[in-house]
């Protein structure tokens, strides 16, 4: 019988470095505070779900390397009893990231040495080995060999999410923000075979060709159902769920539906690295649980704030029966309206 979730993909080490403001080109800026954290998708969810339910078999399937920064990463899952760390395999340089935290705005600025990522391929994940309802993958745009084309599935990454879901596992998917015009040439390969699609606004748009914010920053609600409805259509088997920070929009096919954000006011907030891991992993457990879309859009919601409590991804994350005792009792932003579909607190 299949149970729990794998968590395939992209791993790394963050060095995490809060500075004021981020400068300008050229100009200088201090740093006042360096700290060394897991990230990447299979870090983030694995842990991140380790912590909300310490009885869920999580399986991590990545890559690290013969070195420091490999050991640490397995250190560090080897802390949680429920994360299966056999299917991580050790080749080449360990992936890091530099992230630049800046006190001002809350911004961050990533610098990725992507290290063995690029030998994550179609070979790599064995499906037939894995007894795990649901198969996370992530990062489309950041897994190269997944990424390239593939005469029949049009990616190679669309191929091995067809090979899972003929196998009887459930899909997810995320997608790396970044600056560039990929998204709609590779991207919609795999929506074709893929059950739950959680991704933020910024992926959500430029996969679609439709734009979720204005030049100024701020968010146009008027293009979301559209944009959920279009992804959709690319094939979704079950859920597309976009997050951001004024609230997260889901849809299932029949109904749309609109979670606000919590209320966390600005001197609380730590930093914002591994948020939308935190949002997936939420929203991943409520279908582990047989939750509804919009139950399980509150579990990602309560566990993305909880996740910008600490600098780090994963730190502030705290136990389901904390995310929801937090979700009920703290204050949400304003609920925003969908055209068609009902909105729910």
């Amino acid at each position: 019988m299949r149970e729990g979730i794998a968590i395939a993909g992209t791993i790394a080490v963050d060095e995490i470095k809060r500075i004021e403001q981020y400068p300008n080109k050229s100009e200088l800026t201090t740093i006042k505070s360096t700290r060394r954290s897991i990230g990447g998708a299979v870090a983030n969810c694995s842990v991140t779900l380790a912590k909300i339910d310490p009885h869920l078999p999580i399986k991590a399937v990545t890559l690290i390397g013969n070195d420091e920064k490999g050991q640490y990463l397995k250190d560090r899952l080897g802390e949680y009893k429920n994360i299966d760390t056999s299917h991580i395999k050790i080749i080449g340089d360990t992936p890091f990231t530099d992230v630049i935290q800046a006190e001002g705005d809350h911004s961050r600025t990533f610098f990725s040495y992507k290290g063995n990522s690029d030998l994550i391929d179609e070979d790599f994940i064995q499906l037939d080995k894995l007894n795990s309802k649901i198969l996370h993958i992530a990062y489309i745009l950041l897994l190269d060999s997944l990424d390239r084309e593939d005469s029949k599935h049009g990616t190679k990454m669309a191929k091995v999410l067809k090979a899972a879901q003929d196998l009887g596992i459930k899909t997810s998917i995320d997608i790396v923000s970044e600056n560039s015009n990929r998204y709609e040439k590779i991207v919609p390969p795999s929506l074709k075979y893929t059950n739950y699609c959680i991704i933020n606004e910024l992926e959500a748009g430029k996969t679609v060709g439709i734009s979720l914010r204005n030049q100024e920053g701020k968010l146009l609600e008027e293009n979301i159902e559209k944009v959920l409805v279009k992804l959709k259509d690319f094939g979704v088997k079950d859920w597309v769920v976009i997050h951001t920070p004024e609230g997260s929009f889901g849809y299932d096919g029949l109904e749309f539906y609109s979670i606000p954000s919590l209320l966390i006011e600005k001197q609380y907030i730590k930093g914002t690295v591994g948020a939308g891991d935190a949002y997936a992993s939420g929203v991943l457990y409520g279908t582990l649980l047989g939750l509804n879309l919009p139950e399980s859009m509150k579990i990602g919601t309560a566990s993305a704030a909880s996740s910008l409590l600490e600098e780090d991804s994963t730190s502030g994350v705290k136990s389901y029966n904390q995310l929801m005792k937090m979700y009920v009792e703290m204050p949400k932003r304003k609920v925003i309206n969908l055209l068609k579909g009902g909105s729910l607190c």
